[in-house]
């Protein structure tokens, strides 16, 4: 039997961002989409906890588990702690490290991570459209296909919780997974936007080098390849999968 195919959002999105994804391979594999604590309904979560509500949450037989942004933080995590519980990984526009720190440029600068926190306090609906503007940055949309985007990707009857961002920007804030990469065994693929403005295309070429036996695919778009560049992705996702499972 094919795993089960798990999609894990990204800080400040909910299980919606996969609409397209799930329409497409539910038809050939059984799909489930997972939501971070505090994110699309689900009940907040202290930021040391979220690994685990992760574990909790993933089938009881390995899957394969695409996960975007922070979501591939907890996905390397995973991998690195948990091997057995997955059939694969797919890390799409994510990073071993999200902040600038010594000897890792590929990162966010002080200043902007502060910024971020300080936008949170202040007006957290603000923060998001600040962060979808920069998710989208280097795609050049029309404004009406960025519209019809967050019609369909954002869900604006559940925002992410002011508890959920916040203990997403602590991980975020203290992660730092560089060490842990070259002890991860499962079958990796690695995608990453050419032009991604909130993590460094350098970051994903990192990922795919130091992540043994790893594939990587750089499309040219920006932060959310899955629903600015949907088919291209869903490709890319389904010829890997088919490879090793189909």
């Amino acid at each position: 039997m094919r795993p089960e195919l798990v999609f894990l959002s990204g800080w400040g999105h909910s299980r919606r961002t996969w609409h397209g994804q799930n329409a497409y391979f539910s038809k050939n594999w059984s799909v489930q989409c997972i939501d971070l604590p505090g994110h699309g309904g689900a009940p907040d979560a202290p930021a040391e906890y979220w690994f685990d509500v992760l574990y909790d949450a993933l089938p009881d037989q390995p899957c394969i588990l695409v996960a975007w942004s922070l979501g591939g933080m907890l996905a390397m995590q995973l991998a690195h702690r948990n091997p057995e519980r997955l059939a694969g990984m797919v890390l799409l526009s994510s990073t071993p490290c999200f902040r600038v720190k010594t000897g890792w440029p590929l990162g966010c600068s002080d200043g902007q991570f502060r910024a971020f926190e300080q936008m949170l306090k202040n007006d957290s609906s603000a923060l998001l459209e600040t962060f979808f503007a920069l998710m989208l940055h280097g795609d050049a949309l029309p404004c009406s296909r960025i519209n019809t985007i967050a019609k369909r990707a954002l869900d604006r009857q559940h925002p992410p919780s002011m508890e959920g961002l916040g203990a997403g920007l602590k991980l975020l804030d203290t992660m730092d997974l560089r060490g842990q990469l070259t002890d991860i065994s499962i079958p990796s693929l690695v995608i990453h936007g050419a032009h991604d403005a909130v993590i460094p295309m350098g970051a994903g070429r990192y990922l795919g080098s130091h992540i043994p036996g790893a594939s990587l695919a750089i499309i040219g778009c920006g932060h959310a390849p899955h629903l600015t560049q949907d088919k291209i992705f869903n490709e890319h996702l389904e010829q890997w999968c088919d490879s090793i499972y189909g």
